[in-house]
């Protein structure tokens, strides 16, 4: 799967807040970029430039492809519900970023990491796919071996609150071990983003 691999800080100046990318509660020190963007604001700017970036802050804050974001959308014009919220629903269900909410990582693509190198378990049994979509009652936890241990970093779950579809404990060893209680819900979604926005661009591109 591919990830981003490009300057992180200029996403960020560009994009702002993003707590899958940069981690729950890091604020970036932007320095003399606060100038430059107080001075971009005061442009005038398309709905089309708006629609852009809501998509692009959806994109790189849960790690996304251009190709899998909209296969999200189209998924949710499919379903019963609200097509904007839909979306965000199923992102929130993913291992990856169920990892990251429990604290089993400090970001999204580090806890996809976790995921790609087999680390995380679900109902007792390895799923080593980031985009696997966790159920009501499902069960996640550190495998107990010790690079799964050192991949962890030894570290309790961060800090941050944990969503309200989410149950956190820990077991033995201080290994974390998440209970997913319920399909996450919009308040769950800690991002600012207006995800109405996301469905226009796709819609206007169709």
């Amino acid at each position: 799967m591919s990830r981003y691999r490009g300057p992180r800080l200029k996403v960020i100046r560009r994009l702002k807040n993003l707590p899958g990318f940069t981690g729950k509660g890091k604020t970036p020190n932007l320095g003399e970029s606060r100038v430059a963007t107080d001075q971009s604001a005061s442009r005038k700017i398309s709905q089309f430039c708006v629609r852009l970036e809501a998509k692009q802050r959806l994109r790189f804050n849960y790690g996304l492809t251009e190709r899998q974001l909209p296969k999200y959308v189209r998924i949710a014009r499919k379903t019963r519900g609200s097509t904007g919220q839909v979306p965000l629903q199923l992102l929130e269900m993913r291992l990856d970023n169920v990892t990251f909410h429990l604290g089993m990582a400090s970001t999204i693509p580090a806890a996809r990491q976790l995921v790609n190198h087999r680390h995380i378990l679900v109902n007792n049994r390895i799923v080593d796919i980031p985009s696997y979509r966790c159920k009501p009652k499902d069960i996640i936890t550190v495998r107990n071996r010790p690079t799964s241990h050192n991949a962890l970093g030894g570290e309790s779950p961060v800090g941050g609150k944990t969503p309200d579809h989410l149950t956190i404990s820990l077991l033995e060893g201080n290994r974390p071990t998440g209970l997913v209680n319920r399909v996450a819900s919009r308040e769950s979604v800690n991002l600012d983003v207006n995800e109405l926005l996301v469905v226009e661009y796709y819609s206007r591109k169709a």
